[in-house]
């Protein structure tokens, strides 16, 4: 070999030495852990919040649970409590209404009374007759009904019975007189029916 070749041979890498170097050449940089930003496997804080994080998120929820119960517990207090006021304010309106009629049924007992007794004086009869009716017209106005009573049967929520009398031609218990009119307001009675009962 001559002093060329060996030179030649010398400066020659073996093949794979050089495809060696090439591979380690082209391969990327990988950052490290640190410089990446990514948490490390092993780090035992990555991957979860701080217990006391956690702990103030379960303190809050109890929190809002708390307070939601206590708004709905007054919603439904508030509720209740407008629905017996309404209540009360109409048994109120209607226990008003019921005394002020109670205080007007004297004047119709004597403008009863008095359209019952013979009168020669017509134009005088028919005042009081006048009278009468706006006076009946007025209580119907505010929902008042009369309570039937002579040829009805005798109900003990409705009538009171002043007298008792005999009478085969009538079944038991028929009203065969009235002596005071009786009267009821949205169904609740205002004043008994005074009446007489036969058998």
């Amino acid at each position: 070999m001559s002093g060329t070749d060996r030179k030649k041979a010398k400066g020659a890498q073996p093949a794979d030495e050089t495809l060696r170097s090439e591979s380690l050449r082209e391969e990327p940089e990988v950052d490290s852990p640190e410089e990446s930003g990514a948490p490390p496997e092993n780090d035992p804080g990555a991957d979860t919040r701080p217990e006391e994080e956690a702990e103030a998120d379960g303190a809050e929820d109890e929190s809002l649970a708390a307070e939601r119960g206590k708004y709905l517990r007054l919603a439904a207090e508030y509720d209740n409590f407008r629905k017996r006021s309404a209540k009360e304010r109409e048994t109120l309106h209607t226990d008003i209404r019921a005394d002020t009629i109670a205080r007007l049924l004297p004047a119709y007992d004597n403008l009863a009374r008095a359209l019952g007794q013979k009168c020669s004086d017509e134009a005088f009869y028919r005042g009081v007759e006048m009278t009468m009716t706006g006076l009946r017209e007025i209580l119907a106005g505010m929902g008042v009904e009369e309570i039937e009573s002579v040829g009805a049967k005798f109900d003990p929520e409705k009538h009171r019975a002043l007298i008792h009398t005999e009478d085969p031609e009538l079944g038991e218990g028929t009203i065969t007189e009235e002596f005071e009119k009786g009267f009821t307001l949205g169904g609740r009675v205002i004043r008994f029916a005074a009446v007489s009962v036969a058998n």
